[in-house]
């Protein structure tokens, strides 16, 4: 029987290790898109941002988990916590809170646990710029395709091909990937509605040196030193909301008011004009009940992966 110290890593947060020595894989591929890996870069060379992967942070001695979500520092905290804090990296790449219960003993199960969150109207633009820059070439390596043991899906190359060859700004691009409802354009989400609300404490990017700050505080732990900033994105030199237009106001409200309300964000309020609409927080109620038995029972290199990747990011 597998226990959490089984599991833990050799090295402290190795997590690139899974994917050395990986052969190449033929991806499915969108129209239009050929990916294909830039010369000079040998198939065992895994880019930085492969370190955004999902895996688990536990310390044994100061009996804390971290869970990673995307987008939410997870990587700069994850290195933090792994070089000053004792953490070593446990699970898979992908692995889920729930999926850290099933094999934790009694113990384990008491330990402090914490994650983060993220503004989605911050990170719509931290994405669109991503994938604008393909930074560290991740949208033209064979072998990171999410089906395969990789990050992203087959939508996130379609959408890097179309600001590529269309060569949009954020507002073209926001209309073109977050309407509400086209016969398969949902609320946004995130696998933050699994497990979340009961943990510990939740870091807001936000608030990222105050909250882990006080993360550490509440473990009792004396912080050495601030979180090294780390991981920010090229060409974005603006402040978020600023990339967002009057057109895209009232999209943005039914597209993410649900989960700002939930998450306690709030809209700018000169984006005056049109609440949020009722429906929209009962589709969102909806969806949060298929999406959770996605991510709870749906394995992650499932051929089903791609028919739920319109209403699962």
């Amino acid at each position: 029987m597998w226990t959490v110290r089984d599991l833990v890593g050799h090295r402290p947060c190795d997590h690139t290790a899974v994917f050395r020595g990986r052969q190449a894989s033929r991806l499915d591929r969108p129209q239009s898109f050929e990916p294909t890996r830039p010369q000079g870069r040998p198939s065992t060379v895994v880019p930085h941002v492969l370190l955004e992967t999902r895996p688990m942070i536990i310390s044994h001695k100061y009996k804390y988990v971290y869970v990673r979500l995307p987008h939410t520092a997870s990587n700069t905290i994850s290195k933090e916590l792994c070089e000053n804090y004792e953490g070593v990296s446990i699970l898979r790449e992908h692995a889920y809170y729930h999926e850290f219960l099933k094999i934790a003993n009694v113990e384990e199960k008491r330990y402090f646990v914490f994650s983060g969150i993220r503004n989605p109207l911050d990170e719509a633009v931290s994405i669109y710029f991503r994938k604008k820059t393909n930074r560290e070439d991740v949208f033209t390596e064979p072998e990171l395709l999410r089906k395969h043991g990789g990050f992203f899906s087959n939508q996130d190359l379609k959408k890097f091909a179309y600001i590529r060859d269309h060569d949009i700004g954020f507002s073209a691009y926001f209309k073109a990937f977050y309407p509400l409802i086209y016969i398969h354009r949902f609320p946004y989400d995130n696998w933050s509605l699994l497990s979340h609300e009961k943990f510990n404490f939740v870091i807001r990017f936000e608030k990222l040196q105050k909250d882990f700050a006080e993360a550490l505080k509440l473990l009792g732990i004396k912080q050495k030193r601030l979180l090294p900033v780390v991981n920010r994105t090229d060409e974005r030199k603006k402040e978020f909301l600023s990339y967002y237009t009057p057109e895209t106001y009232e999209q943005a409200k039914r597209v993410f008011g649900p989960f700002m309300k939930k998450w306690g964000y709030e809209f700018p309020s000169e984006w005056r004009g049109g609440s949020v609409p009722w429906w929209t927080q009962v589709h969102f109620q909806f969806l949060g009940i298929i999406r959770k038995l996605y991510w709870r029972y749906l394995p992650y290199d499932s051929p089903l992966v791609s028919r739920f990747e319109q209403i699962v990011p």
